[in-house]
């Protein structure tokens, strides 16, 4: 039974060293969240069992949980790079199958017809607004910047202020809105499924994505210019490294002493 127990331990810090070598890997991706791993002991009892002589037989995960703590902010200067300030995700739509993914990398850029998209081509989501900048429509939708004016000027520079209005300037001098950020929050964000790319998936855990305004009630306001940095600490994950690294011994060492001390009974017996 110990070989057993032992196993679970030594299965266990395999994936602790997996899930701290990934948050590690990522220490410089944008967005990115880092994760730990927690683990369950597992003790085998029954109605007569005597609860004073019940050694347990191991350890078990118990989860894997995401911390979406907010990231260290860096200023880059460019216009179309987008950090959000407090709660929210960005919405992303895929143009070929519609689905919906969230995430906190704010790099997106402008393509030709005149879309914001991220690095993969999908679509930011926005409020369509009125001339004014507010909004007209409780339903996001795919930011749609014209490439030219009424007046038939061309477009100059697109920004976006921390409503998340999202700006078009033409080379005439005249600004117009066309869109208004739209972020999205979960009931239980842990529950958000990562898809990769600093992007995850509403699932039933996390519950449907509640869409709102950037700076209003709990959502965070836009900051132009920034990106929200990975918020892995790399001497903490250090330090989870080397005590991950310890207990894939200490089991490693207690299997070893189980082997011993099975080959000493086997040799008595042979005596």
């Amino acid at each position: 039974m110990s070989f057993f127990t032992s196993l679970s331990g030594l299965k266990n810090a395999e994936t602790d060293l997996r899930v701290i070598a990934n948050n590690i890997a990522n220490a410089e991706t944008v967005g990115f969240k880092k994760s730990s791993a927690q683990f369950a002991d597992l003790v085998a009892t029954g109605s007569s069992t005597d609860p004073r002589r019940s050694p347990g037989i191991g350890a078990t995960v118990a989860g894997i949980t995401q911390d979406f703590v907010l990231g260290p902010l860096e200023q880059t200067g460019r216009s179309l790079d987008l950090a959000i300030d407090g709660d929210g995700f960005f919405a992303l739509a895929n143009p070929f199958s519609g689905d919906v993914s969230y995430s906190r990398n704010g790099n997106f850029r402008l393509s030709a017809a005149g879309e914001l998209e991220d690095a993969w081509g999908n679509r930011l989501q926005a409020y369509p607004v009125d001339a004014a900048g507010n909004p007209t429509s409780t339903t996001p939708a795919d930011v749609d910047v014209p490439i030219t004016n009424a007046a038939g000027s061309t477009l100059a520079n697109v920004t976006i202020d921390v409503r998340g209005i999202v700006n078009a300037a033409y080379a005439d001098g005249t600004t117009e809105p066309v869109g208004m950020v739209a972020l999205a929050t979960f009931p239980a964000p842990n529950g958000l499924r990562s898809i990769g790319q600093t992007k995850w998936q509403a699932t039933g855990d996390s519950g449907v994505a509640v869409f709102g305004n950037p700076g209003i009630g709990t959502y965070g306001e836009m900051i132009s210019g920034a990106l929200e940095r990975s918020n892995v600490d790399l001497a903490e994950e250090m330090v989870s490294l080397l005590t991950a690294q310890r207990n894939y011994q200490a089991n490693a060492r207690a299997i070893d002493t189980a082997t011993q001390i099975s080959t000493t009974v086997l040799n008595l017996r042979q005596q």
